[in-house]
């Protein structure tokens, strides 16, 4: 048996879903029913925000892109794990 729910929601957000579950070939109310389900099996709700790297972590992350690209500061491979070891350590 179906019934109807009425919540509200942000007018962005709900167009912005209805795509995405467009997108997918699902309509929102599917979408919707299996997160209602996973919360009644779970018993829990799960609330994630990207991660955003620091801008200290993005330049470390952009020099080593850089390096790797470079084949700069590449050692190994290693036949095991005491070379990797004796590797690092130098």
């Amino acid at each position: 048996m179906k019934t109807i729910i009425n919540i509200k929601a942000d007018k962005e957000i709900k167009e912005q879903a209805v795509k995405t579950a467009k997108a997918m070939g699902l309509p929102l109310s599917t979408v919707v029913n299996a997160f209602l389900r996973q919360f009644v099996a779970e018993q829990q709700v799960t609330f994630s925000v990207p991660l955003v790297p620091s801008k200290k972590l993005e330049q470390i992350l952009k020099q080593a892109e850089r390096e790797t690209k470079d084949s700069e500061n590449i050692v190994g491979p290693f036949g095991s794990a005491r070379d990797m070891m004796k590797a690092l350590r130098s």
